[in-house]
């Protein structure tokens, strides 16, 4: 079987098979100007250069940045100093998400001890009313 990400061009339903994303998605990303295929007459050809940048548009997306910080990170690749600003930028990007996403798990691991609290206390309830009701009985 050949391995379609070493080839030149691929087709949008090759990429999303590849990727598991619709073709919407990918006509999607082209309209952002995230992903820019070769056009011929409706067909899209996706070269290597957009299947590296799907990669890095899904995995962006995973970690929750916005479309647009993915743009401007992607955009940076083209600032002529070896990619030094885009590899800045995007740990700038990246020490901010982390953060947000440390506060919003301590938020999560509060609301959950909090639930569970609650539960127990129910079911302490629940057992109190049903010993009553079997004592009356």
């Amino acid at each position: 079987m050949r391995d379609l990400m070493t080839e030149e061009t691929m087709t949008i339903r090759q990429m999303c098979d590849t990727f598991e994303v619709t073709p919407r998605t990918l006509r999607f990303y082209e309209s952002k100007e995230l992903l820019f295929p070769i056009r011929e007459g409706q067909k899209r050809l996706f070269t290597r250069r957009d299947r590296a940048r799907l990669k890095l548009i899904l995995r962006g997306k995973r970690f929750g940045f916005s479309l647009e910080e993915i743009r401007q990170l992607l955009d940076l690749y083209y600032a002529g100093d070896q990619q030094a600003t885009q590899l800045s930028r995007t740990l700038d990007v990246a020490g901010d998400r982390l953060a947000d996403m440390e506060r919003q798990r301590a938020e999560l691991d509060l609301a959950i001890a909090d639930l569970k609290s609650q539960m127990s206390l129910v079911e302490d309830m629940l057992t109190n009313v049903t010993t009553a009701k079997d004592a009356a009985e």
